[in-house]
């Protein structure tokens, strides 16, 4: 592994990066055709893979889920006869966006990747294939999702329906790019199989806006973040994907503005109490998951030269400082506290797995798990009740473009 230049300070909203040493949209490894598990990673990059047997999905807590809702509803939400708030002219503006499709030619492909990925061996190379599967799996359940609504939502509300299957149209070439780029591996995600074997995790719609807003906002700031870090640092270049990454997280935060645009066409998820409480479980849900996968993979982003938790820091705040923007409460990130608790709960966690990996009984491993789970909740609960940041406005439409264009 190469030296490690750590993630250091901010300023303006881009990343600076050290010269020091760093610290250290899914299960679906199970559906890889991979060659055959003797074959060292020398041999692999020369012999093409024996496919293996489709086998369940392993399921955990921490992996991309695949999301379904309640569609009945979605319709009343959409329904302007119903609806009055919905702001048509808006819809309107926001699907010529989509339609201009600015990224219709960028995911073109050249020979740099192949070459890219037969050098790319031992543990790293393990671990950036994760990456790949990880991802192309959390694009595509955001493409089935989309996919759906705009079918669902065609006689209801045609704007709003055209704009989620153009949306499902991003979400299907970022799938298959990275698909694309697992083929340079010598494997590939088979995506028919992973829409049949997937559990299916129903989100109630408001739910639905919560965490796919999060989820489309964060992975903005982690592209962007990645891409300028790159950008200064040439050397750590190790695969030609991330060169893509500037276009393509705009198609992210163009997603997120579109679910900006349909939490402000309902304002009763934004403006009582009870929004507030959910504003901040969804925050807290979104920033633990994200920070607590990392911590496992921090080969990963030592590989490309970034410090893991100070990266993950520095995309929480930003994500944080744009959902302010529209929820109406947000989580304290910017408190030393909030980050001692996520590092409280990264020990916690790397001690689960630890007992996960023993030999003991089950019965054993769970009462084991007893004591730290319990742990984990505590913290959990006490970031959770960490003193908010009012915020939020249901007007904010005039600057939220500014944030990539």
């Amino acid at each position: 592994m190469a030296l490690v230049k750590p993630l250091t300070k901010f300023s303006n909203g881009a990343p600076k990066f050290g010269s020091n040493p760093g610290s250290p949209k899914t299960r679906a490894s199970s559906m890889l055709r991979m060659s055959a598990r003797a074959e060292t990673a020398a041999a692999a990059a020369k012999k093409t893979p024996k496919k293996a047997p489709k086998t369940p999905p392993k399921e955990t807590l921490l992996a991309p889920r695949f999301y379904t809702t309640d569609f009945d509803e979605m319709e009343t939400l959409f329904n302007t006869e119903i609806n009055k708030n919905l702001n048509e002219a808006e819809f309107e503006a926001l699907l010529q966006e989509f339609k201009t499709d600015y990224n219709q030619t960028h995911f073109v492909r050249n020979k740099e990747f192949k070459e890219a990925a037969d050098k790319l061996q031992g543990p790293l190379r393990q671990i950036f294939v994760e990456f790949l599967e990880r991802s192309c799996t959390a694009e595509f359940s955001g493409f089935l999702l989309y996919k759906e609504l705009g079918r669902r939502l065609k006689k209801t509300n045609p704007v709003v329906a055209e704009i989620f299957s153009l949306m499902s149209r991003d979400e299907a070439r970022h799938a298959g790019f990275l698909n694309k780029g697992l083929s340079d591996f010598n494997l590939a995600l088979d995506l028919g199989f992973l829409t049949k074997a997937r559990k299916y995790t129903f989100f109630k719609p408001k739910f639905i806006f919560y965490a796919t807003y999060l989820s489309e906002k964060i992975g903005y700031w982690r592209y962007i973040t990645i891409y300028r870090h790159l950008k200064e640092n040439p050397e750590y270049q190790c695969y030609p994907i991330f060169n893509y990454f500037e276009n393509w997280c705009q198609d992210e935060n163009r997603h997120g503005d579109f679910f900006s645009a349909l939490m402000k066409a309902q304002p009763q998820f934004l403006n009582d109490w009870k929004a507030k409480l959910w504003s901040r479980f969804f925050c807290l849900s979104v920033y633990v998951t994200m920070y607590l996968n990392d911590c496992q993979r921090t080969a990963f982003y030592q590989g490309i030269g970034l410090n893991t938790k100070e990266f993950d820091m520095h995309v929480i705040i930003e994500t944080n400082r744009t959902t302010a923007r529209i929820f109406p409460a947000v989580l304290d990130v910017e408190n030393p506290e909030f980050k001692r608790k996520l590092d409280r709960m990264v020990e916690i966690n790397q001690k689960l797995i630890a007992v996960g990996e023993t030999d003991d009984i089950p019965l054993v491993k769970n009462l084991k798990r007893i004591p730290m789970v319990a742990a984990l909740a505590s913290e959990l609960l006490a970031a959770y009740l960490m003193p908010p940041i009012e915020s939020g406005s249901v007007d904010f439409a005039d600057f939220e473009t500014q944030l990539v264009y």
